[in-house]
């Protein structure tokens, strides 16, 4: 059964009412914060829809943040300028609804989110994409996609933009 998943800019029409993924705070985020925040262009928040219904399956979001170069691991650190702040793309949060688990829907918004850092590092740099895991579970998710642990910051994980530009 081919996957029929759209991935669009969070908007208004977008049914968020009824997500629910597990995580209280998560939920509450799509469903009262998210647009305020994407409006401002605090984040950049993308939610997959399975047109034509407009309820929001999963979701993910996106800023423009900076990591302390101390944090990196010291092989990675040799290849970098002494900058004391690196850009990186923050991937703040990504969420699917617990009626689509299991379906792949996590992997595909991570590629998609991992796609447009991609892209958007090429006009504005950013040399990883950072995530804060919630728990073990989110940060073995991320793990199975190479991402690795940030020194100092217990569940902050990164993945080099040259990571990502080879899986595309």
């Amino acid at each position: 059964m081919p996957v029929d998943w759209r991935i669009e800019p969070l908007q208004k029409s977008h049914g968020r009412e009824a997500f629910s993924c597990g995580h209280i705070a998560l939920d509450r985020y799509l469903q009262h914060q998210a647009r305020q925040d994407a409006q401002s262009q605090v984040a950049a928040v993308f939610v997959a829809v399975r047109p034509p219904n407009s309820k929001v399956l999963g979701f993910y979001s996106l800023s423009a943040s900076s990591i302390h170069l101390g944090d990196l691991p010291p092989e990675l650190v040799r290849k970098l300028p002494r900058c004391p702040h690196l850009p990186v793309t923050l991937l703040g949060r990504l969420a699917i609804d617990q009626a689509c688990r299991g379906q792949g829907l996590g992997q595909f918004l991570l590629l998609d989110a991992l796609y447009r850092s991609l892209q958007a590092a090429a006009s504005i740099a950013a040399m990883a994409v950072v995530v804060d895991a919630k728990d073990a579970t989110a940060a073995a998710f991320y793990q199975r996609y190479g991402f690795v642990q940030l020194s100092a910051s217990e569940g902050r994980l990164f993945l080099p933009m040259k990571t990502v530009a080879a899986l595309f």
